[in-house]
Order: structure tokens, then C-alpha cells, then sequence
């Protein structure tokens, strides 16, 4: 009887076991050991939501045991919410960040140091933009979820009717402002380079000029100038290299060859005068295709014209998934799951890339024909661009530097100071922003 008795106990503690493994088994996968809630943010928009749903149901199914419970809204409420969320230790274990607004959130204390994971499981030559969000000390703080690269816009049609040449890669900023002044056109259908010109009157410039990004940065960099140094934490503004590139753009807005600032407030947005076919040029990253070619515009793309010195630079965003320093453990490593299911995953790369949004990050696909056939025929313009490629001297005061830099360079552009004087005043309050952060 004893000995039955002991056999059915071996039995038993064989059939727990076995179930234990089996358990084990089914939920290991994704490298958990229970049921995992991760709780991801993004910025939501119409374009978007459906194929990121998509996408975050597909994670699920690959992954079972990672419960994704998501937290969105559109994009100034996310980031409002998302500061409010950080102080209160309340923010997303994973979430999708503007490139502008990583080392905002790192240098604060607030991300995960990823260097160690993404060394382990991503190879760096395989993708686009790792390296723009990494810091000064070569830590890596996001991997991007898709890139944004500016090129050269330009509208074939209204080329043609002028008669001037299309844009192409040998051209610099003095060609550029030459063709501009032959394709910018009045309400009389005059053009610029014709004395009976009227530029209170114009219907057309010749290349539509935006803020930092689409805007000034380029010309800066370009011509061998720029806002900070190297190590983000010091103004360079008051130098003759930005003194004659923020010359150069004066004088185009002088000529009305591009618009000023509140030349741009009479448009339905600032984006909106290439689309609307009032500019003939643009300085543009990859989303806006979108508008372009929802206008059904006959347009292509180029480099980005060479500064003086024959350097080109083309301002690039990598709006990235960043991760909770606050988050560890399992959860920390559901998040990663997270990541590199987005990079990693060709599949979800052409999802994604699909929207028509952003340059996807892995090179394999973004070298695709998928990727590189429909309109504009030259997309290669925005691959071969990260040869010269760089952030917008992102910094963790960014955005209280750039609103510093447009106060004061704005009244240049429109005619109320001398560039001069707006550059040393940019200076010193640029500078005395950075001070305040960083010498604490």
C-alpha cells in the first residue's frame, strides 16, 4: 500500500512539473515569465491611428503575454499631458517622441539609457538615424520610428511656364535665389527679373521659406554657420558665417523672392503655399509629400543647394520610441520588445512606410522599390541627403532657444532691424537660456 502510495505521488509531482513547463513555455515568449501590462503613448492623428492599431495588434499576437493598454491624443495635447505625466511619474512605460524633444525628456532624467540594448540586438548599419539620438557622452536615448529628411521641392509646371531649368544638385544658394527671382510673378503675370514688376502684389514666389526646420537652420549650417556649438551648451549665433547666410535670406525677402513671416499669415497655414501652388520651391522633409500629392501637383525633388564653400546640410527630425527610466524588470523588457519589433521587423517597416509618413528606418526597406517607386520620382534625394545630414541643435532647451532665435531674427526678416542687431541680441538670449539650464 505504501509503495502504491509513493508511486501515485511520484505520479503527481511528474504531472505538476510537466504542467508548470508548459505554462512556463506559453508564457515565455516575449521574454516574460506571467502577463505583462505595458503601457504605450503616442501622438494620435487621422492619418495614422488605424495602421498603428494594426500594428499594435499584430505585436499582441506575436507576442501574447505583453498586454498593450495604449494612451494617445493629438499631438500638443500629448506633449502638454505628457510633461504633467513625467513630474507626476505617471508617464506611458513606452512612447513615441517628437526628435526635437528627446534630449528634452534624457537630460532631464526622465528616458532609459539604451545604449546597452540597442549595441546587444541592433546592428547600426542596417538602419537610418540611430546616431541622432545619441548624446555628446555616446549614450543612446531613442530608436526612431521613422525619419524626417529635408530636400529641395520644386513645382515642374510653374518651371515650365517660366522657362527656367529644373533645380539639380550642383546648384548652391545663389543659383537657387536666381531662379527664384525668374519664377516669382505678381498679380500681372510679371516676373521678378522684369522692371514692371510689382512685388506688393505678388502671386507667386519663387521659394516658400518656414521657420527652423524648412526655414533658416539649412541656410546656416550650409553656409558654415549655425546656433550652438558642439557640446549644445553655447551660442556661436554672432558670426560672419550666419551673418551672410541671414543676409542672403533677407535679401530674398526684401526682393519678395520668398515671404516673410507675416507674408505667411494671409495662407490657410505656413506649410500651406507650396500645396497651394502660390511658391514655386520649397525646403521640405519627407511628410510633406502627402500635401503635394493629395494636390495632384506636377513636382520632384532635389538636393538641397551647397553654401559657399560648397557644404550642404540638409536638417533631419527622428521622431523616436523612447522608454521610462522609471520602468524595469519585465516591464522594462516588454518595452524593448516594443522597439525592436518596430525596427526590426521588415514587415511592419512597409506597414508603417506605406502611410507615405516618414522614411522608414531600416535601410532594406527604405532602398525598396516599394518604398522608392510612385511620386516624386526622385525619393533617392531624400536617401542620399543623410550624407550630410543633422539635427536641428536639439538640446534639452530646444524649444525656449528656437522661440529666442525667431523673436529676434524675425524682425530682421521683416525689415525692423538690421541683421546685425538681431543676431547679437539672438545671441544673448539664446545664450542666457542655456545658462539657466545648464549652469544650475
Amino acid at each position: 500500500m505504501k509503495s502504491q502510495l509513493n508511486k501515485w505521488s511520484a505520479l503527481l509531482l511528474t504531472m505538476i512539473l510537466l504542467a508548470a513547463l508548459l505554462i512556463s513555455g506559453c508564457s515565455s515568449k516575449g521574454g516574460g515569465g506571467g502577463d505583462v501590462e505595458l503601457k504605450l503613448g503616442f501622438y494620435s492623428s487621422a492619418q495614422s491611428d488605424e495602421k498603428m492599431q494594426e500594428l499594435i495588434a499584430k505585436f499582441q499576437e506575436k507576442y501574447p503575454n505583453i498586454k498593450v493598454k495604449t494612451e494617445s491624443s493629438p499631438y500638443n495635447q500629448f506633449f502638454q499631458k505628457l510633461d504633467t505625466q513625467i513630474a507626476a511619474e505617471s508617464a506611458p512605460d513606452v512612447w513615441l517622441s517628437d526628435g526635437v524633444l528627446v534630449p528634452k525628456y534624457a537630460e532631464r532624467g526622465g528616458l532609459m539609457d539604451l545604449t546597452e540594448r540597442i549595441q546587444q540586438d541592433l546592428k547600426g548599419d542596417e538602419y537610418y538615424g540611430l546616431e541622432f539620438n545619441k548624446d555628446a557622452a555616446g549614450k543612446y536615448w531613442g530608436v526612431p520610428q521613422g525619419i524626417q529628411i529635408a530636400v529641395l521641392y520644386y513645382n515642374k509646371d510653374m518651371f515650365d511656364e517660366a522657362k527656367v531649368e529644373y533645380p539639380n544638385e550642383d546648384w548652391t544658394w545663389d543659383d537657387l535665389k536666381a531662379a527664384a527671382e525668374q519664377l516669382t510673378k505678381d498679380s500681372n503675370g510679371k516676373y521678378a527679373a522684369d522692371p514692371a514688376f510689382d512685388k506688393n502684389k505678388v502671386s507667386q514666389y519663387g521659394l516658400t521659406f518656414f521657420s527652423i526646420t524648412e526655414g533658416w537652420m539649412t541656410v546656416l549650417k550650409s553656409y558654415g554657420g549655425g546656433v550652438l556649438n558642439e557640446t549644445l551648451d553655447q551660442s556661436v549665433i554672432d558670426s560672419p558665417e550666419n551673418r551672410a547666410a541671414l543676409e542672403w535670406i533677407v535679401d530674398g525677402m526684401q526682393r519678395e523672392l520668398l515671404p516673410t513671416p507675416s507674408d505667411l499669415k494671409s495662407f490657410q497655414s505656413n506649410m500651406a503655399p507650396f500645396p497651394s501652388k502660390a511658391a514655386a520651391m520649397r525646403i521640405g522633409i519627407y511628410a510633406r509629400t502627402i500635401d503635394a500629392n493629395a494636390a495632384g501637383l506636377n513636382y520632384d525633388v532635389t538636393l538641397l543647394p551647397k553654401g559657399p564653400e560648397g557644404k550642404r546640410f540638409s536638417p533631419v527630425i527622428a521622431n523616436s520610441w523612447v522608454i521610462n527610466k522609471k520602468v524595469d524588470g519585465a516591464v522594462a523588457d516588454a518595452a524593448w520588445e516594443w522597439v525592436k519589433f518596430w525596427a526590426t521587423e521588415d514587415e511592419v517597416q512597409k506597414e508603417w512606410a506605406s502611410l507615405g509618413e516618414a522614411v522608414p528606418v531600416k535601410k532594406s526597406v527604405a532602398n525598396s522599390e516599394q518604398f522608392l517607386s510612385g511620386s516624386p520620382a526622385n525619393k533617392q534625394a531624400f536617401l542620399d541627403s543623410f550624407e550630410f545630414a543633422g539635427t536641428l541643435d536639439v538640446n534639452a532647451v530646444w524649444s525656449e532657444w528656437v522661440g529666442k532665435f525667431n523673436d529676434n531674427i524675425n524682425r530682421a526678416f521683416e525689415g525692423e532691424i538690421p541683421v546685425e542687431q538681431a543676431m547679437k541680441q539672438a545671441d544673448q538670449e539664446v545664450q542666457k537660456v542655456l545658462d539657466e539650464f545648464y549652469k544650475k
